[in-house]
């Protein structure tokens, strides 16, 4: 009898009062329990061969004035990230043409901004988003913290969702940055929530938190209401120069654990597998499809940091029967019994 609400009941409600408790209940399963739990709840709610597949830009690099410490871009480190001023439009767009071409659906561009400013720079930004959303790409940008009004501008630009990560749980926070706090973050979830913005926020695994500070992070994203339409599950890539040069690799039972939690806490959010791709095997990969990650990032290069190639990609979907999700499509496949916008998937 397992000590909290079932969420694999079939007529039960999408929960945004988990308590802390609880989401360590499902946390500690035992690892098979928890693989079973999740890839059965995935199921329900979507095409368990369906991935979506983004591509992440650069589209200013380097010079942040924050002290994030698992980030070469900060201009408080020596990483050997070059930095450069904000990209040409003609650069976006062609960078967004060629990610299509590749199969992406969903096109991220991030700038290493503390925060939003009135400036030039932001209006470009915003005709970069319509230009990127005339090629019928979905369209997210990560540029730091944002205010309610320049928010509203990404959503009528045509924006589709702003990704801005929590990071790790509001108790080990502080050990990673100092240059803002977590209400902070928070308080830019509730201005892009309130412009009729996607919400993408997920966190970073291997920074040296504990199992309770990851139990806290799912805890304050399984109680956001709604639920992020995207959870990116990151696994630190140590960058020389940074505090966190010398972490340990994660264990992939570890983000196995943090994905299958995930999925079962906010079923019907994307759960991408994001950084630290590179240093998982196709077996470890596969694992962590199987726990409910149902999208990734494709290309070389993460803003600044290696990814797997699109050929090693395309071969790791053709052996697990994976196809690419289309844009715009519905994130949940169908309703369940009793949860109004939420459809019964039949399997």
């Amino acid at each position: 009898m397992m000590p909290f609400n079932d969420p694999m009941s079939p007529n039960g409600p999408i929960r945004h009062d988990w308590s802390v408790d609880e989401v360590r209940a499902v946390y500690c399963l035992p690892i098979m329990d928890l693989l079973f739990r999740a890839a059965s709840l995935h199921r329900r709610f979507h095409d368990p061969a369906e991935i979506q597949v983004c591509t992440l830009l650069s589209v200013k690099t380097g010079g942040c004035p924050e002290d994030c410490a698992y980030c070469p871009q900060s201009i408080r480190y020596d990483t050997g990230i070059e930095a450069h001023p904000l990209l040409s439009l003609d650069q976006v767009v062609d960078a967004a043409q060629a990610a299509k071409a590749a199969g992406s659906t969903r096109f991220c561009m991030g700038a290493a901004w503390r925060d939003v400013r009135d400036n030039e720079d932001f209006r470009k930004i915003l005709e970069m988003v319509k230009a990127v959303r005339a090629l019928d790409l979905e369209v997210c940008c990560t540029l730091g913290m944002l205010k309610p009004e320049q928010a509203r501008r990404l959503k009528d630009a045509g924006l589709t969702a702003y990704n801005h990560n929590l990071d790790t749980g509001e108790s080990f926070y502080p050990q990673i940055i100092s240059t803002r706090l977590y209400r902070d973050r928070l308080d830019t979830l509730e201005a892009v929530r309130e412009a009729g913005l996607t919400v993408c926020c997920g966190g970073i695994v291997g920074m040296g938190e504990s199992e309770a500070d990851r139990i806290e992070l799912l805890h304050t994203l399984a109680s956001l209401k709604p639920h992020p339409e995207s959870v990116p599950v990151n696994a630190l890539v140590p960058v020389q120069g940074t505090p966190l040069a010398d972490a340990k690799p994660v264990p992939t039972w570890e983000m196995v654990r943090m994905i299958a939690t995930a999925r079962i806490l906010m079923p019907t959010s994307m759960v991408r597998l994001s950084a630290g791709r590179l240093h998982l095997s196709p077996e470890a990969q596969a694992l962590c499809f199987l726990a409910g990650a149902n999208s990734i990032f494709a290309g070389e290069k993460l803003l600044t940091t290696p990814n797997p190639s699109r050929s090693d990609d395309d071969s790791l979907f053709d052996l697990l029967g994976l196809r690419p999700k289309r844009a715009f499509e519905d994130t949940v496949t169908g309703s369940l019994p009793g949860v109004p916008g939420v459809k019964d998937a039949g399997r």
